[in-house]
């Protein structure tokens, strides 16, 4: 056993969130993790708003968005697999680089009108490419940080609840930002934000100590996460169409749109909340089986919400469905790494991420879709009901066979 492994402290049976941060290097590592994951919250808007000023085009705005989104999702398994192979320390840098290059090179090509459409394609569809999975890698370090299954959920949860605001907190960043430099200036932040904290993050002792790729080597190769992977894939599905469906909401009963993101940050402050609760609780049931359930709940107050008589009783439904949002997906991410090899913890991650990610491309097109031939009411509920069938899937895949 290694040194670091020795210095951890015994946990108490229901330990706390900040026993997580006591945890030896957990401290530093994790707040390092989040400055560099901090890029992923500012970079969309900044290259919707860079590439919307520099060619006037929402068309060809809307196609570097879907080759930027693309192309990172289709290859985060691959990029995480070199993280396995080589090690954070040796795959995270390089990567770090040069999508922080290939960010400058964009900022640089959008600071004024008139950027060719192709060059823009080809330069958002390359940094896509190389983007590193850092969240995926700091799940993986706190799986190897933490042997106690209790403080592990605690650790995933905070991870969770902290990457949600990083999401939330970004856009915002930008739009101060913005006050003070043109969109391309987000770009840049971006890039500082990805390379700095990237290269604090491997420099730990964690994730010096934790990662070691000849250790890894020597493990099981475990399982393909599939339960999880079907579960975050119906919730991204299930959630992707929420803005558009909340949007028809307010339009059909003659709300102002201001009352859109209202509702959208309840079910965010929602999903905080349970996140935080999640890691609280004492769970009697293992990971597949609180997955499932989790998954059925969330589904089942999503299609409520089409329910609901005005636009404070759909707030109110929408944030009893984000409590559901950040364990289901916590849970998710724990069982995928029980069922992970040694070798495989950063990729089983990265396949459930991408699940994630996969779902909500297709949900928003589902949704919108949808909104033009069905009722609002029957369009949540039909978003409910893909959460309820991955549920099912999941039920499925994880019972004990005879």
């Amino acid at each position: 056993m290694s040194a670091l492994t020795s210095s951890r402290p015994s946990p108490a049976r229901r330990p706390s969130y900040a026993a997580v941060l006591r945890v030896p290097h957990a401290r530093r590592t994790f707040l390092a993790a989040l400055a560099a994951r901090l890029a992923y919250g500012t970079v969309s808007l900044s290259v919707l708003l860079s590439v919307t000023r520099a060619t006037g085009s929402y068309a060809v705005t809307g196609l570097v968005m879907a080759l930027f989104g693309g192309s990172a999702v289709v290859l985060l398994p691959v990029r995480a697999t070199l993280v396995d192979r080589y090690g954070p320390r040796r795959a995270l840098p390089p990567m770090a680089a040069v999508y922080s290059a290939v960010l400058c090179l964009l900022a640089a090509l959008t600071w004024r009108p008139g950027a060719p459409p192709t060059a823009l394609a080809v330069t958002a569809a390359l940094s896509g490419c190389v983007a590193p999975p850092l969240g995926p890698t700091m799940r993986a370090v706190w799986g190897r940080l933490v042997d106690d299954p209790a403080l592990l959920q605690r650790a995933y949860s905070l991870d969770g609840v902290a990457e949600e605001l990083l999401f939330v907190s970004g856009p915002a960043l930008v739009g101060l930002l913005l006050r003070f430099g043109p969109p391309p200036a987000g770009l840049l932040l971006s890039a500082v934000l990805m390379l700095a904290g990237t290269c604090v993050f491997v420099m730990s002792p964690a994730v010096r100590g934790a990662t070691s790729p000849k250790r890894a080597a020597g493990g099981p190769p475990g399982r393909f996460p599939a339960a999880p992977v079907v579960a975050a894939a119906g919730l991204g599905l299930a959630l992707s169409g929420a803005e558009l469906l909340v949007m028809a909401f307010a339009e059909q009963r003659s709300y102002g749109t201001e009352v859109v993101a209202w509702v959208l940050a309840a079910l965010s402050v929602g999903s905080a909340v349970g996140g935080l609760l999640n890691g609280a609780v004492e769970w009697r049931l293992s990971a597949a089986e609180r997955l499932a359930w989790l998954t059925v709940a969330l589904g089942s107050a999503l299609a409520l919400a089409g329910a609901a008589p005005g636009v404070w009783t759909l707030a109110l439904a929408m944030t009893a469905t984000g409590v559901f949002v950040a364990p289901t997906l916590t849970t998710a991410y724990l069982l995928a790494d029980e069922m992970a090899g040694e070798s495989a913890r950063t990729r089983a991650g990265a396949w459930v991420n991408a699940a994630v990610n996969a779902g909500s491309s297709g949900g928003s097109v589902a949704a919108g879709l949808a909104l033009g031939h069905l009722p609002v009411g029957l369009c949540f509920a039909l978003a409910g009901a893909t959460a309820l069938a991955s549920a099912a899937a999941v039920a499925a895949v994880t019972r004990p066979r005879p």
